[in-house]
């Protein structure tokens, strides 16, 4: 399968990466076909909940074995009703888990202090210099640096550890379109012993 293909359905639904493989499966490729077979689903774009608020959820913690290692996650949604599914009690663990792999320090790209971006930009500049690139592409880069920065620090970016195809954002949006209703990373909380 073209992941082309998978890419662009995705740009135009908002829907998950198997929602949209298994539509143009379904659909023999047919992007246009692929698009209708996801309205007929009722899989909609993530992007038009993202607005809505979000102040119901849980607080989840999660703890290594061992503990020696927890993450205590909160997980919002829009009614408590869609807070107590098993589905979105298992995302949030998911999250949970990934918080104790990964240790981002972020939620998001918007988290990052502008601070601390423009630290990393003139370090991965000063790294392209050393190495003598030219001067009128450091910028291009450090930008492309800067996208591997995020993936570490910021957990919406991160790869998922049990499927690191789909990015965390991917898997929550894709649970978005499963429960219909918006789904946020509120706030976590990573708690190691020694450190």
């Amino acid at each position: 399968m073209d992941i082309n293909k998978i890419k662009d359905l995705r740009a135009r639904t908002g829907a998950g990466v198997m929602d949209c493989k298994n539509a143009l499966i379904e659909t023999k490729e047919d992007i246009e076909k692929a698009v209708e077979y996801l309205r007929k689903k009722g899989i909609v774009s993530a992007e038009k909940r993202a607005g809505r608020p979000t102040e119901q959820g849980i607080i989840i913690s999660y703890i290594h074995p061992g503990a020696r290692l927890g993450v205590l996650l909160e997980l919002s949604s829009e009614t408590d009703f869609t807070a107590n599914t098993p589905d979105f009690k298992t995302l949030a663990k998911d999250v949970a888990m990934q918080v104790a792999a990964c240790n981002p320090k972020y939620i998001s790209k918007d988290d990052v202090p502008e601070k601390e971006i423009e630290k990393e930009i003139e370090i991965y500049k000063a790294q392209a210099k050393e190495q003598g690139k030219p001067e009128k592409i450091l910028n291009k880069i450090a930008q492309g640096k800067l996208k591997n920065f995020y993936k570490e620090v910021c957990l919406l970016d991160q790869p998922f550890i049990k499927q690191d195809q789909i990015t965390i954002e991917e898997l929550i949006k894709e649970h978005i379109a499963k429960l219909k209703e918006n789904i946020q990373v509120k706030n976590f909380s990573r708690f190691e012993i020694g450190v």
